[in-house]
């Protein structure tokens, strides 16, 4: 009998966990709701054990979990954050949080209301707002303002900026100018996609030949990287060999 309805005590005693220490109350009917078992787990998993373990895997999970049981919970927190501080950071992380939702035009009215006095030409906020553009669907947008943001802080360096002006230039239908700047890019980007897309818009232009042979060269230099670098690339190293 005491096997029998330990089950029930446990999930009783989470329940009562939930509501001391003010999470989430929809952790409740997770832990109601699922399956018998599974709701405890996934809230161990989520909410529990991070605080015990306190590692960065942990809170990466916890995040996870967090995350696919009240997607809107940062949002919410971040609008509420710069609705009452109305400062610069808040802006930006609740503009960041907006293009995640794909919320791309209430993102680009937080960036322009952020670019404003000190942050006038703010590079990061700028690419930004860059980036929200692009998703927008406006790359000639998108790449006037990182032609701005180049003119304002000429010593401002970013990968990611760099791969987003390209990227702009071909959405623009600028391709000689596009691939110049992926050429320059591909060699020293952190990563595969800026060979990738280079590697793709040759082989658009006809010219199979580089492009195969821009796709070998990310390729081999991924077989000698690091496992995790790989694993990362998986997505990026694929379309490379489709190349081929």
């Amino acid at each position: 009998m005491l096997f029998l309805i330990l089950p029930y005590i446990a999930q009783a005693l989470l329940i009562v966990h939930v509501i001391k220490t003010g999470r989430n109350f929809l952790w409740i009917w997770v832990l109601i709701l699922l399956p018998f078992g599974l709701g405890a787990v996934v809230y161990v998993g989520a909410e529990i054990l991070p605080d015990l373990l306190r590692s960065r895997t942990a809170r990466r999970t916890a995040r996870g979990f967090k995350r696919a049981m009240d997607p809107g919970a940062d949002l919410r927190r971040y609008e509420n954050e710069a609705q009452v501080t109305g400062n610069v950071a808040s802006r930006q992380r609740y503009a960041e949080e907006l293009v995640r939702h794909q919320r791309y035009g209430e993102a680009i009215a937080q960036y322009r209301q952020a670019l404003t006095g000190l942050y006038e030409h703010d590079p990061n906020l700028m690419l930004g707002l860059a980036q929200a553009q692009f998703a927008q669907g406006d790359p000639r947008s998108a790449r006037t303002t990182l032609d701005e943001l180049i003119a304002r802080n000429p010593d401002f360096r970013s990968p990611d900026g760099h791969l987003l002006y390209a990227r702009a230039l071909e959405a623009e239908g600028n391709v000689a100018k596009a691939l110049e700047e992926y050429r320059t890019l591909a060699p020293g980007y952190p990563g595969a996609e800026a060979s990738v897309r280079y590697a793709q818009l040759l082989k658009a232009q006809g010219e199979a030949a580089e492009s195969q042979r821009v796709a070998r060269e990310l390729l081999e230099r991924a077989r000698i990287a690091p496992g995790h670098y790989r694993r990362a690339q998986r997505e990026w190293l694929d379309a490379a060999k489709r190349l081929l």
